[in-house]
């Protein structure tokens, strides 16, 4: 198999039919493949979520991340842009989970694609992968240390109407979740209430914490990037859908 790729920025219809811009990479084979949904984290759909994408079609999936922050300053900087949807109270549930849900029926729907579609999310994005697993027809979620899985009443709005928790008995694929013992959302003692949650629910889960990780240990470019953790939980993701996503 050669490694070639293509890479590009494209728009897609999202939630409500909005063309949203989205960042697309595939290998250029003829290959029946599956799909991946990257979900960008709060700083924003900026390099190193692309670089994710590119990661999962050199690891041999077609892979896509929607601009979800795209509408709350159409035009702007990814930075300007996630700036807004967080002093707008962030983007809203139903919007996200519409945007995230037509990246994956534009997956399915290219000429290679095996019928298959995942989703994986960073930050925010491990919460909306949550919301994902529970409201859309998907084939495997991936979280990785999503904070906001669990929200007190006083943290609901009308952006983020539910605690993501509360969906659980609704979830209809299997989840794995990756977090760092040294993360304060989600903590220890959150992470615990979720796998409680998921094993009483009778979900297919799988959960792992890392010593001496934080929040963004992924984060390549940050201080918070943590090697160890970083690499064994790439070898995680990628056994992970390679179960799930495989034609």
């Amino acid at each position: 198999m050669g490694d070639a790729m293509q890479a590009e920025t494209i728009t897609i219809p999202g939630y409500e039919g909005d063309e949203i811009p989205a960042y697309v990479a595939r290998p250029l084979d003829d290959l029946k493949r599956g799909g991946v949904v990257v979900i960008h984290h709060m700083p924003g759909w900026d390099e190193p979520s692309k670089e994710i994408t590119r990661t999962f079609a050199r690891n041999g999936y077609l892979a896509v991340c929607p601009h979800l922050h795209h509408r709350d300053a159409p035009g702007a900087s990814s930075d300007d842009a996630a700036a807004a949807a967080r002093a707008a109270g962030g983007a809203p549930d139903a919007r996200v989970i519409g945007d995230i849900g037509a990246g994956a029926a534009f997956l399915r729907g290219l000429p290679n694609s095996n019928g298959k579609a995942g989703v994986i999310g960073y930050c925010s994005g491990g919460r909306q992968s949550y919301l994902s697993a529970a409201q859309l027809d998907i084939d495997a979620a991936v979280d990785c240390y999503g904070g906001g899985v669990i929200m007190p009443a006083d943290r609901l709005s009308d952006r983020m109407p539910v605690s993501p928790i509360d969906l659980t008995a609704q979830i209809g694929c299997p989840l794995l979740g990756l977090f760092g013992k040294e993360d304060r959302n989600p903590n220890p003692d959150m992470v615990d209430q979720m796998e409680k949650a998921l094993s009483g629910a009778g979900k297919d889960f799988e959960f792992h914490s890392y010593d001496g990780a934080g929040h963004a240990f992924f984060s390549v470019n940050r201080t918070a990037y943590r090697p160890e953790a970083a690499v064994d939980g790439w070898e995680k993701i990628l056994t992970w859908f390679g179960r799930y996503l495989a034609s």
